[in-house]
């Protein structure tokens, strides 16, 4: 090991001395001696320069068990010291035990003493005995002394009164002074009615001056006027917004402590007679009367006439309050006034309907904007867990009306029937801004069809028919919960929010129609051609749109699934009908009536086959649309021709509304019928006609036939 080395590792083993005093000689020898063997330990193990790696594994060991080493030497010191600690106490113990003998002995003489006054105060306890009644004269004296100099300043009215208008707080410190003021009350109540018996029985010694005082009168006037004292302080006025909840609550806690207070504090402090907790209530509850009269004139938000109308109807009468039952037993036979008159509750009530009515207004307004925010986005409605359509429009609302009937119903079934008959107000207003958005819809759609932001314009169509049989059901719900009886502001017209839901169902689902009529229109041309009798086209393209919305209609909840399934159906067929109405093929011979039937029976039971599902759901009415067209087919193919003025009124019989000049075209599309047949026809079909028979929906009704190029007259018939 090189000398840097040696001295590197004697600089180490520093660390490992420890200081001691230079008048210890043989531990400073134990030091040099423990510094030579270190050195020697550190030559062996780095003796070679590759242990020097080793050289901070080492130094972290020594210098672990240095602090150990440390540590034990710091509990020896704390042992040694608390020895030390000790053996100072047992010292001072031994002292005191000194210092207390010595008084011991220096207490023995005044015991003797003590014992020798005790034995002279036994033998004078008898003459002691006549100084009592001058002692208790002597008392007497004293407090008639302190009596007499207060009357100067009782007699004042400031002192006395003072005293009683302090009541509560006066009570609370020391009762003392409230119960001298009471008994000199009672001191001058007794003179009056002496003096004022002296003058009913004729006295004719005139009154002093100030008499009657009347004492106990200004008593409760004193009091009530405290009473009503912080009611005109302008910092016990509450603020607006959440600070009348706070105040009314304040009101309730102080009301209470103080009743409490004149209860079990003020009560025993005057005669029973005085009645004192149910003046203090009476005076109370008129000072309200008047607070809480001026505060429901004020401006009030809905939420701040919501905290009064709970505090006057609910919180006031509960058992927190005036409800206690030993409020009521002090109360028996005292009848109050309401807190709020009924005329200005009914007023709160109006004012609080009209407030949330323009929140209400307000937030339906902003369901409407989302709405229709919602119905130019690019992806497809929402759905519930049953794939109908839907978006969040109803939700909203209903959450809302359920709401404040909810909060209303807190306050009274009246306020709850009024809160439900103003949503359903405000939701017939937004049904007829809700029906005009679709038509703004529909006609942003027409005017510009191939708009990318009317992508899926047919869906939210849909989705929109679908809120509409939610808010349905909701408002069927709010319309149970009202209770018969008077509704306020909204008893002259009652809403009708169900007809204006069907009215935006009505104009929903003419929209759709409308769409699948523009969806149908390119292709409805091409039949009853020559080329749909060769090919059967276009029939199958036809086919696959109405597949397309029907597929679509089966995300609208029932029953509105099934009106739009119906409402295609007719819509399929009298456009059917209205191109046959066309004439845009007569047939030539039979052959050609027998393929224009066969394909028109094709047609039908291509129709039919998508319209299945139908029967399942069940039409809306009893007369199925497309059982028209194989009925159309017999009688174009009949082979009799003298048959047809018989097929002629079978046909008047099933479908009464059918008209002279839809079967002129149809006997003139058969291509085969003589003049007389044609009149004969026609003639029955005069003598046929019958009144709709209820329920029967026209579809002859909704399809105008073309005016004829070739205008000849009939004998029997009005000229074309």
């Amino acid at each position: 090991m090189s000398s840097e080395d040696h001295r590197n590792v004697g600089g180490k083993s520093e660390d490992f001395t420890v200081a001691v005093p230079d008048v210890w000689p043989e531990v400073e020898r134990a030091v040099h001696l423990a510094r030579g063997a270190a050195l020697k330990w550190a030559s062996v193990i780095f003796c070679r320069p590759e242990h020097l790696k080793r050289l901070n594994q080492y130094s972290k060991s020594e210098s672990e068990r240095t602090a150990s080493m440390h540590t034990r030497l710091k509990v020896t010191a704390m042992e040694h010291t608390q020895m030390l600690m000790v053996h100072s106490y047992l010292e001072e113990v031994g002292w005191g035990m000194v210092q207390l003998r010595e008084a011991l002995a220096e207490l023995s003489e005044p015991s003797q003493t003590l014992k020798k006054a005790g034995v002279e105060f036994n033998r004078n306890q008898d003459e002691m005995k006549s100084l009592e009644r001058l002692r208790a004269v002597s008392v007497n004296h004293r407090q008639l002394f302190t009596a007499v100099s207060y009357l100067p300043r009782l007699y004042s009215g400031k002192e006395l009164w003072a005293v009683v208008s302090n009541a509560l707080a006066v009570v609370r410190q020391n009762p003392t002074s409230f119960v001298s003021t009471v008994r000199i009350i009672e001191r001058e109540e007794a003179i009056d009615r002496i003096l004022l018996e002296e003058q009913a029985e004729g006295n004719a010694r005139p009154l002093p001056p100030g008499r009657p005082r009347c004492w106990r009168a200004c008593f409760f006037k004193v009091l009530e006027e405290a009473v009503t004292a912080p009611f005109r302080s302008v910092s016990f006025l509450p603020t607006q917004g959440p600070g009348l909840a706070r105040h009314l609550s304040n009101l309730q806690h102080a009301l209470m402590d103080d009743l409490a207070t004149v209860r079990h504090l003020l009560e025993p402090c005057v005669p029973s007679h005085y009645r004192l907790t149910r003046a203090y209530i009476r005076a109370s509850h008129h000072c309200l009367h008047a607070h809480l009269t001026q505060v429901s004139s004020w401006d009030l938000e809905s939420g701040e006439i919501f905290a009064l109308l709970n505090w006057v109807l609910h919180i006031y009468n509960s058992s927190e309050m005036m409800g206690h039952p030993e409020l009521l037993y002090e109360m028996q036979g005292e009848k109050l006034e309401p807190l709020i008159s009924p005329e200005g509750l009914e007023q709160l009530q109006n004012k609080y309907v009209t407030r949330v009515r323009k929140n209400v207004s307000e937030w339906m307004q902003k369901a409407l904007q989302v709405e229709l925010q919602d119905w130019q986005r690019d992806q497809e409605p929402d759905t519930d867990h049953e794939g109908f359509y839907q978006t969040s429009l109803p939700t909203i609302i209903t959450q809302m009306l359920e709401e404040n009937a909810r909060v209303a119903l807190l306050i009274g079934e009246a306020l709850r029937n009024q809160t439900i008959q103003m949503g359903l107000y405000e939701m017939e207003n937004l049904l007829n801004r809700f029906r005009e958005a679709l038509m703004d819809f529909w006609k942003e759609r027409r005017s510009d069809p191939l708009n990318s932001k009317s992508k899926f314009y047919l869906h939210y169509l849909l989705a929109s028919i679908s809120n509409c049989i939610i808010l349905k059901k909701s408002t069927e719900s709010l319309q149970q919960q009202q209770s018969s009886g008077k509704i306020g502001l909204f008893s002259r017209t009652p809403p009708n929010p169900l007809a204006g839901l069907d009215r935006v169902v009505r104009r929903a689902c003419r929209i759709v129609m409308d769409q699948l009529l523009l969806d149908l229109k390119p292709f409805l041309t091409g039949l009853l051609t020559r080329p749909w009798l060769v090919q059967g086209e276009p029939t199958p393209k036809l086919c696959h749109i109405l597949q397309y919305h029907l597929d679509l209609y089966s995300h609208v909840q029932p029953p509105c699934r099934q009106r739009l399934q119906e409402e295609a159906q007719w819509l399929m067929v009298v456009e059917y009908v209205k191109a046959l109405m066309q004439k845009r093929l007569i047939c030539r011979s039979a052959e050609e009536r027998r393929k224009f039937t066969q394909q028109m029976v094709k047609d039908n039971q291509q129709f039919g086959d998508i319209f299945h599902d139908l029967e399942g759901d069940g039409l809306l009415s009893e007369v199925k649309p497309l059982n028209l067209l194989p009925v159309l087919a017999d009688f174009i193919k009949l082979k009799d021709p003298s048959m047809l003025p018989l097929e002629v009124s079978g046909l008047a019989t099933k479908y009464p509304d059918i008209s002279e000049e839809h079967v002129s075209v149809l006997l003139d599309i058969r291509g085969d019928i003589s003049r007389d047949i044609r009149v004969s026809a026609l003639e029955l079909l005069q003598h046929s006609t019958a009144p709709l028979p209820p329920g029967y929906r026209p579809i002859f009704t909704d399809i105008q036939v073309p005016p004829s190029t070739m205008a000849f007259c009939l004998p029997t018939a009005k000229c074309a």
